[in-house]
C-alpha cells in the first residue's frame, strides 16, 4: 500500500533556516521559469516556437543547480511536467463528450508567485537525496546545492528536526519527498510518500455496512450488526460558510486589476486544511468501530443519480463545496484498505425519501432530520436512509439493538456527542437552540 507521512519540520538554527528559504525559493523560481516557458509555447506566444515540451529546460536545470543541486533540480522540473501531462489530460476527459469525469474547463498550471510580492516556498526532493531518521530526536536530512554551501559555509547536508510522530514510521520503500512552507501555521512542513505491507489483517467476521452521506450530517452509518453511526456537520460547516463570506468580503474590496491577495489565499488554505483534517478524522474513527465489529464491506452512496432528482440547490452546494463527496470517497477508499475492509459504490437513489414501514416515497415529508409518513412513521431521515440502502444492498431486514451514537467535531477529534443514544424519534428542534457541551467547537474555539 502507498501511504504517507506528514509532518512538520524546523531548522536547527537561524543560518538553517536561510539556507531552507533560499532552496524553497529558487524551487519556485526554477519552476515559475519553466511554467512560463512552456505556457507561452502554449498560447503560440511571438518567439516561442514548438510545443510545450519544446522548453530549454537543460539550460534551466543548468542556471538553478548550484542552489539546488543537480537532483533536485530535475525533480522539480519533472513535477511541472507531470502537471502539465495532468492538464492535457483532463482536457481530453473535458472534451470527451461520454465522460463526465471532468465538468470544469481545466486550466494550465500555475505560477508560484513572484519575488516582490512573495512566492509560494516548495521544493520536491529525489527520494535518494534525503534521509529520514525516525526516534526519540527525529531528523530529516537533505541535500542542498554547492552555491548555498559556500555562501553560508554549510555543509551541504541540512538537518531539520521532525515535530511530532509518523503514522508510518516502517516502511519498505520511500518516494520522493514533498517540502513547503505553511503561510497559515508560518511553519515548514513535509510531505514523505512511502510503500508499505498490508498493516492489519482482514476483519474477523463478514458484517456490511451503509454509509448515507449528507450535508448537515456528514455521515450516517448503519450495519448489519445493527450498530448506528451519525456524524454532525453543522458546526464544521458554520466555519466553512464564515470563511467563506470573509474571502469574498475581502475580494470585493481588490482593486480591479488585482484577482486575489495572500489573506484571500491563506484563508483558502486554512478552509481546506480543516475540511480534509475533519475527512480524515472521520475516517479513521468510523473504519476502527467498524473493523472491530468485523464489518468487510461498506456501501457507500453514488450521488450521481440523486443530485439531480430531489437534492436541493443549497444541499448540493454543501456536498460538492463543502464536503467535497469524491474526495471523501477515495479518502475512505484508501483509509479503508489499510483495515482490511472493500469500499462499493451503490446507487441509494431515493434512500432519503423512502418509508421503511411502507416503502413510500412520494408521501413522505422531510423535516430538518425528522422523517415521517402518514402510515405513522417517524425517524431520523439519515439513519433512516442509510438502514434502507443497507437492506437493498444486502437483501434482508437489519434489525437494531442499541440507539444511534451520535458525533461532534471538537476541530480536533470526533467525540461522542451528549445528545447521543437518544431515541431515533427525536424531536423537531431548531438546531441553532440546541445546547452543545463546552468540549463541542461553537465559532473560532481551540483552532485559529
Amino acid at each position: 500500500m502507498k501511504r504517507s507521512n506528514t509532518f512538520a519540520v524546523r531548522p536547527l538554527s537561524e543560518t538553517g533556516e536561510q539556507v531552507l528559504r533560499d532552496l524553497l525559493d529558487a524551487s519556485a523560481a526554477l519552476w515559475n521559469e519553466v511554467n512560463y516557458q512552456r505556457l507561452m509555447r502554449y498560447n503560440d506566444e511571438d518567439g516561442f516556437e514548438g510545443d510545450v515540451w519544446d522548453a530549454d529546460t537543460g539550460h534551466l536545470e543548468g542556471k538553478y543547480k548550484g542552489n539546488l543541486g543537480a537532483s533536485t533540480a530535475q525533480q522539480v522540473i519533472r513535477k511541472n511536467s507531470e502537471a502539465w501531462r495532468g492538464f492535457f489530460r483532463n482536457k481530453d476527459k473535458y472534451y470527451d463528450e461520454p465522460n463526465t469525469s471532468v465538468t470544469d474547463h481545466p486550466n494550465p498550471p500555475g505560477f508560484r508567485g513572484n519575488e516582490d510580492e512573495g512566492r509560494v516556498l516548495k521544493t520536491v526532493i529525489r527520494n535518494t537525496s534525503y534521509t529520514v531518521e525516525w526516534g526519540d530526536r527525529s531528523r530529516l536530512e537533505i541535500l542542498v546545492g554547492s552555491e548555498l554551501k559556500d555562501r553560508y559555509d554549510h555543509t551541504g547536508r541540512l538537518r531539520l528536526e521532525i515535530a511530532g510522530d509518523p503514522n508510518w514510521p516502517e516502511y519498505d520503500k520511500q518516494g520522493r519527498l514533498d517540502l513547503w512552507y505553511d503561510e497559515t501555521d508560518s511553519t515548514f512542513r513535509a510531505s514523505q510518500p512511502v510503500t508499505i505491507t498490508d498493516a492489519r489483517d482482514t476483519p474477523l467476521a463478514d458484517h456490511k455496512a451503509a454509509l448515507d452521506i449528507g450535508a448537515n450530517n456528514l455521515v450516517a452509518c448503519t450495519t448489519t450488526t445493527g450498530e448506528q453511526y451519525l456524524y454532525e456537520g453543522r458546526q464544521l460547516f458554520k466555519r466553512f460558510r464564515e470563511t467563506t463570506r470573509e474571502i469574498a468580503r475581502l475580494q470585493a474590496k481588490l482593486p480591479e486589476d488585482q484577482d486575489s491577495s495572500e489573506r484571500i489565499r491563506c484563508l483558502y488554505r486554512k478552509r481546506t486544511r480543516r475540511r480534509d483534517h475533519a475527512q480524515e478524522a472521520l475516517c479513521r474513527d468510523l473504519l476502527e468501530r467498524l473493523y472491530t465489529e468485523g464489518v468487510d464491506t461498506v456501501y457507500v452512496g453514488g450521488l450521481t443519480d440523486v443530485l439531480d432528482t430531489h437534492w436541493s440547490v443549497e444541499t448540493n452546494a454543501k456536498t460538492h463545496n463543502f464536503w467535497a463527496f469524491l474526495q471523501f470517497t477515495k479518502r475512505l477508499m484508501c483509509t479503508a484498505e489499510e483495515y482490511g475492509i472493500s469500499v462499493e459504490v451503490r446507487s441509494e437513489a431515493w434512500t432519503t425519501q423512502e418509508c421503511p414501514h411502507c416503502g413510500s416515497t412520494d408521501r413522505t415529508t422531510r423535516h430538518q432530520d425528522t422523517l415521517t409518513c402518514p402510515c405513522g412513521f417517524e425517524g431520523h431521515a439519515d439513519l433512516t436512509a442509510s438502514e434502507t440502502f443497507l437492506e437493498r444492498h444486502t437483501e434482508k431486514a437489519v434489525r437494531r439493538m442499541a440507539p444511534p451514537v451520535r458525533f461532534e467535531w471538537d476541530n480536533h477529534d470526533w467525540l461522542v456527542s451528549p445528545r447521543s443514544h437518544e431515541s431515533p424519534k427525536e424531536r423537531r428542534t431548531d438546531p441553532s437552540t440546541v445546547h452543545h457541551s463546552g468540549n463541542v467547537a461553537s465559532g473560532e474555539s481551540r483552532s485559529g
